[in-house]
């Protein structure tokens, strides 16, 4: 397994955390490989440039495509290929989406669209040069030229719920909701509101995501589980065990094993 980033110029940084390349050869005997992404706060535009996933939902299987954008999301998905892989992905924030697209965040989350129903040609055009491109280098190069021509058409109309997101994702603590509308002289209704229109999910779900990341980013194996919730900022076990089982859809005494399908650790 080959997993690495890319940093996005500069003037991409407020709107995308990084680049990324997942890649893997199936070992001799090894049939098919199932990637399971969890729960997420943040959008994720998404090439394979080899080999596709096909989606596993209860009802069976379903076909996959070669890309497509999957937006923040409170669900996890199950994807599986029988083949060798390589992907490239943007990691975005939620913000970016009302930005880069014209669309609240609000009106995306949980959906997956491919490009060419997202973006119409625009996108058609994209994801061939994702695709055609002789190395990923030249991939983040492609995409980044895509994204600042979409950053200069749109306008963010409040900086305050870019600063909260932000402020949530980035932050070392865990400021409750009446805390933050405090911060930004809004009453609770008015950020809620307003917080859901840039991140997609109301504060309370957002700040349930984040711990969850910011749990999957401590993990080591000289953390114990329970470290970890405190951390991160979690009231007991029981929430916990709870947002892990939620979110990823395993109990993180397993999940947290390195076991898990499509676990990486950061």
């Amino acid at each position: 397994m080959n997993y690495y980033t890319i940093e996005p110029p500069d003037i991409l940084k407020p709107y995308v955390r990084f680049y990324w390349v997942l890649e893997h050869e199936l070992a001799p005997g090894e049939e098919q490989y199932v990637y399971r992404s969890v729960a997420d706060g943040c959008t994720e535009m998404v090439f394979h440039y080899k080999s596709v996933f096909d989606e596993i939902t209860d009802s069976g299987t379903d076909n996959g495509g070669p890309s497509g954008i999957q937006f923040q999301t409170n669900r996890y998905r199950r994807f599986v290929t029988t083949q060798s892989f390589g992907i490239f992905g943007a990691y975005i924030y939620p913000f970016a989406v009302p930005r880069l697209f014209g669309v609240p965040a609000s009106e995306t989350s949980n959906l997956a669209l491919d490009y060419d129903t997202f973006l119409g040609k625009a996108g058609q055009l994209l994801e061939e040069q994702m695709m055609l491109a002789p190395d990923n280098q030249q991939r983040a190069v492609i995409l980044s030229t895509f994204l600042i021509n979409r950053l200069k058409k749109g306008i963010l109309k409040d900086d305050r719920m870019v600063i909260a997101i932000r402020e949530l994702i980035h932050a070392n603590h865990n400021p409750t909701v009446e805390q933050l509308a405090s911060t930004y002289n809004l009453s609770v209704r008015q950020f809620n509101r307003q917080f859901k229109t840039y991140a997609g999910f109301s504060p309370k779900t957002y700040l349930r995501l984040v711990r969850l990341h910011d749990a999957i980013q401590q993990y080591d194996h000289h953390k114990t589980l329970t470290q970890i919730a405190l951390d991160c900022g979690y009231y007991d076990q029981s929430h916990f065990i709870h947002d892990v089982k939620e979110f990823t859809g395993y109990h993180p005494g397993f999940y947290f094993s390195g076991k898990a399908e499509g676990f990486i650790s950061l």
